[in-house]
């Protein structure tokens, strides 16, 4: 069975993507689903988030540029079913050097391809750059599902709209004619303030489908757990982050039928 490819991706940072996508992640891999999580951010924060060191040559690096396969850049993490590709800064060159190439918006897709048929995953999940750059559009290129992390803040619908005119502009162009959103992560979010519940109510007013019943807390304790190169699951899982992230691994298995 091929794997079934996620971006999460915004163009924004500070909204929580690449905490999400750890967890997320994580989370599936303690439900049994076989997941591969790949850096595509020069930062490299998935990958110290999850306790490795940014090595050079680890990246998607030398494969986006025809330099050796995807396969053998796939490293084991402590969790039984999660592996990595890691990121490293050579990845901040990508962007302008894929932008010299022929189909330069398929180059990941065409990377992808060898780890989608293995059969060793169910899910790859894609940890974006948080600009709407090369590596960002080449993610949404690949991807069946793009999960967005959206922050209970002011001005989270604007950029919500600039990134869904660019799926339509990705799909009108037929670059990814399959690509859906699968989802729209309310990260952040407060209880305690009357702006969080307003957010997530003109959210939901506009996307009733799209938006996951599981709201991802503001948490010192997410904060914290990637200081220590571990996962809210390792770090504190009775905490609301754990909690939260633990339901929205159950909401995605179900939406998106994943299986072992």
């Amino acid at each position: 069975m091929s794997a079934t490819v996620f971006s999460i991706a915004n163009q924004k940072g500070g909204v929580g993507k690449t905490t999400t996508a750890i967890n997320v992640a994580v989370a599936l891999a303690r439900r049994n689903i076989p997941t591969l999580l790949i850096d595509l951010d020069p930062q490299g924060n998935a990958t110290s988030g999850l306790g490795f060191t940014k090595k050079e040559g680890s990246s998607l690096y030398g494969p986006l540029h025809g330099d050796g396969d995807a396969l053998d850049k796939v490293v084991p993490t402590k969790e039984k079913n999660l592996s990595l590709i890691p990121s490293e800064v050579d990845l901040a060159a990508i962007e302008m050097e894929l932008s010299q190439k022929k189909d330069y918006l398929v180059q990941l897709k065409a990377c992808l391809e060898p780890l989608k048929e293995t059969g060793k995953f169910a899910a790859i999940i894609l940890d974006c750059p948080p600009a709407l750059g090369m590596l960002s559009m080449n993610s949404l290129a690949a991807a069946d599902h793009l999960l967005i992390a959206l922050q209970c803040e002011y001005l989270a619908m604007e950029g919500l709209s600039q990134i869904l005119r660019l799926v339509d502009q990705l799909k009108d162009a037929g670059v990814n004619a399959a690509l859906k959103v699968g989802g729209i992560i309310m990260t952040m979010f407060d209880v305690r303030t009357n702006l969080s519940r307003q957010v997530v109510d003109e959210v939901r007013t506009h996307f009733p489908e799209l938006v996951f019943e599981s709201f991802i807390p503001r948490s010192v304790r997410l904060s914290e757990a990637p200081s220590f190169g571990q996962s809210i699951f390792e770090y504190d899982p009775l905490s609301s982050g754990g909690v939260a992230y633990k339901n929205l691994g159950s909401e995605l298995i179900q939406r998106f039928n994943l299986k072992k």
